[in-house]
């Protein structure tokens, strides 16, 4: 076995060339607005609002960092600015800030010194602690008239609060996250690694009220891209805090994740759904999972992260031998079979950006990549 685990060096080279040329041939286009769902080849485009406005920019920017050719730069460089216009007009930013500014104006900021990405992302920061419920211990989701909602996915936000306060030096970023991390140990994440995608507080006294199942089959189900977010977030505040017991919820969320997948190692939209067979799978959490699983294989000891890591490449080389549009030139996307929101039937077994991001980044993690923003 090499270092790439079950992938060999000209496999991962392979892959890693066939989605360069994707994102290449979508950059020649030029998009003005934030690619998000391919539904028959094409990708749409949402306003740079939206919570996936930053993956686009993000692969660029891996591209660049990995490459060092201009072009990705120049094409990524002006992502974050258009996105804060926004800010000064009626818009739809909410909790996912950390999504849109650390794969923008924070990895801009680690790459090229910009002092404008660094601004950004700190204010982008700040408007997420100003999210923050103090008598439930919660980050608000959403701008609905939902005050009592938090999501599970809200863990990988927290990363920009751990960045802002290593960068700023104030440590109430760091409270804000870790206290919203700890609501999640209590209350969304289960003993045996499943996870719940939406818990209602009381907004007033901060009681915790139900379960609701979201994009998730049930509120007492398991979402699989919900599952990956917590994987992952548990072991970016690992990173970040050294505190164990992050690790250990990253571990059994992880340990979870993959004894429940498949043969094919690519999970259906929810863990717990009736006849899996039958139902659609979700790319996007298989990729999340992937890249999520090399960090932790980086956080453990040699012989508990290679379990880990053994795991990550057999879900890539699945992705990439199974789920990939590369035998497709005229598909926009990297990755096929995801699904959006499966309850109201949006965006299933079409290419999302968030999933053809963290395929890359996963790639990306196998060739060495350290700028870490998640």
């Amino acid at each position: 076995m090499n270092k790439f685990g079950i992938i060999n060096d000209q496999q991962l080279e392979t892959w890693w060339m066939h989605a360069q040329q994707k994102v290449d041939r979508l950059m020649q286009k030029e998009p003005q607005l934030a690619p998000h769902a391919a539904k028959s080849g094409e990708y749409d485009g949402l306003t740079l609002d939206n919570w996936i406005s930053g993956f686009w920019p993000g692969m660029l920017w891996i591209y660049y960092d990995m490459t060092g050719d201009q072009m990705y730069l120049d094409a990524a460089w002006d992502w974050d600015i258009r996105m804060e216009r926004l800010t000064l007009e009626e818009n739809r930013f909410h909790h996912d800030v950390g999504f849109q500014y650390l794969p923008t104006s924070i990895l801009k900021f680690k790459l090229t010194g910009d002092a404008d990405g660094r601004r950004r992302g700190l204010a982008a920061a700040n408007f997420l602690a100003g999210r923050f419920n103090l008598a439930g211990q919660y980050l608000r989701a959403w701008n609905r008239d939902l005050p009592g909602w938090a999501i599970i996915d809200c863990l990988m936000n927290l990363s920009i609060l751990l960045w802002a306060a290593d960068e700023s030096g104030d440590p109430r970023f760091s409270h804000i996250a870790k206290a919203h991390a700890d609501m999640a140990l209590r209350h969304m994440i289960r003993p045996d690694g499943s996870t719940c995608h939406v818990a209602v507080f009381d907004p007033a006294s901060g009681g915790l009220l139900e379960y609701k199942g979201g994009q998730g089959y049930a509120p007492d189900s398991c979402w699989s891209r919900g599952n990956a977010w917590a994987l992952y977030g548990m072991a970016n505040l690992f990173r970040y805090t050294r505190e164990p017991k992050y690790l250990q919820a990253s571990q059994r969320v992880a340990h979870h994740f993959i004894a429940s997948l498949p043969e094919d190692m690519v999970p259906p939209w929810d863990f717990r759904v009736p006849n899996q067979e039958t139902e659609p799978r979700d790319s996007t959490a298989a990729a999340i999972a992937a890249s999520g699983l090399l960090e932790l294989a980086e956080l453990t000891s040699p012989e508990v992260g290679a379990v880990y890591h053994h795991a990550a490449t057999r879900i890539i080389a699945s992705l990439s031998q199974r789920y990939s549009t590369f035998g497709d030139d005229e598909h926009e996307g990297i990755l096929h079979s995801a699904t959006g929101h499966k309850p109201e039937g949006v965006n299933v077994d079409v290419s999302l950006i968030y999933g053809d991001y963290y395929y890359v980044e996963a790639l990306a993690k196998l060739w060495g990549w350290s700028h870490r923003v998640f």
